[in-house]
């Protein structure tokens, strides 16, 4: 079973399959019945052919599965875009070990395989454990909220060990030290952090579990179809390629291809999204969540501490 991070991937890729598919049906003709079977033929050969010429298979099985590729769906897709290789898959660590599945799943991107944005935006809700150490002025550089009995990351701040730890927004703290955080306050874990080893602190981290992340294509105009006030998106347009990927309206925008830009201002994430290349990778949360883990903390607080940079892969 193939995944796709788009839509438009999935269409592009099965109507190169269908192309494949007749190109080598065509080649490879079945044979026709046995000349006990086909008495009433003629002993000659007929003036005719009695079998389909031959056609090789296309070396690209993209170059001509549409009439004009660069204009499939109302998209913009580059020459470099169409000959990029289908199966895409965010590059993994050197310490990664693959679980074994019963169903085997790719992950199909012949449009938004080439995307950068695409690997620096991936959510896996899996858990890692995470050596911290506090800077010369005895911070890690994080803050957490206590949500429904769990500890999340709330802010990480620029240039300290926690970014360069790579603990992001709405990371789910599981312990800390081997001691388990479930049902602790917010006061209470910022206390068992500021009195931890300065040297080395551990932490079990759940990858940002009520997050998600949605690949969308833009148009010729260079939009991507949805609009949003105070990063919350309001609507969406119709046949847009936000519309047919599943964005939602009510929810809040925390990345924009891996980049953070929660505390941005509406008119600082508008040029992120107009600048990035297609597609646009980017990451959300159900407002209600994202309102109840920022209730305490004031907007200005999180736009001057955040780490807004863009990650490394």
């Amino acid at each position: 079973m193939s995944l796709y991070p788009s839509l438009e991937d999935m269409k592009v890729d099965q109507l190169a399959r269908a192309q494949i598919a007749h190109a080598a049906q065509a080649a490879h003709p079945p044979p026709y019945p046995s000349t006990s079977q086909s008495a009433a033929y003629p002993a000659t050969a007929p003036p005719y052919p009695t079998t389909p010429e031959s056609r090789p298979v296309p070396a690209d099985k993209y170059a001509t599965l549409y009439p004009v590729l660069d204009e499939y769906m109302g998209l913009q897709i580059s020459q470099h875009q169409q000959h990029y290789p289908s199966t895409a898959v965010v590059p993994a660590s050197q310490n990664t070990v693959t679980v074994p599945s019963t169903k085997p799943t790719t992950m199909v991107a012949p449009i938004s395989g080439n995307s950068v944005g695409l690997a620096r935006a991936q959510v896996t809700h899996g858990l890692r454990e995470v050596l911290l150490c506090k800077d010369g002025n005895g911070r890690v550089g994080l803050r957490v909220q206590a949500v429904n009995k769990g500890v999340f990351i709330i802010v990480v701040q620029k240039n300290t060990p926690a970014a360069l730890a790579g603990l992001r927004f709405g990371d789910q703290i599981l312990m800390i030290n081997d001691v388990a955080v479930a049902g602790m306050s917010m006061d209470d874990v910022h206390k068992m952090i500021k009195k931890a080893n300065p040297e080395r602190i551990t932490m079990v981290v759940r990858d940002r579990p009520f997050e998600r992340t949605i690949t969308v294509h833009k148009d010729s105009a260079g939009t991507v179809g949805f609009g949003f006030k105070n990063g919350k998106i309001i609507n969406l347009v119709k046949d847009s390629s936000a519309a047919r990927n599943g964005v939602l309206i009510d929810h809040n925008l925390l990345e924009i291809n891996g980049q953070n830009v929660v505390g941005l201002k509406d008119k600082e994430i508008s040029p992120i999204i107009r600048e990035a290349p297609s597609p646009v990778t980017v990451t959300i949360m159900p407002s209600f969540i994202y309102d109840h883990m920022l209730k305490n903390t004031a907007s200005s607080f999180i736009k001057k501490t955040m780490d807004h940079s863009i990650p490394d892969l």
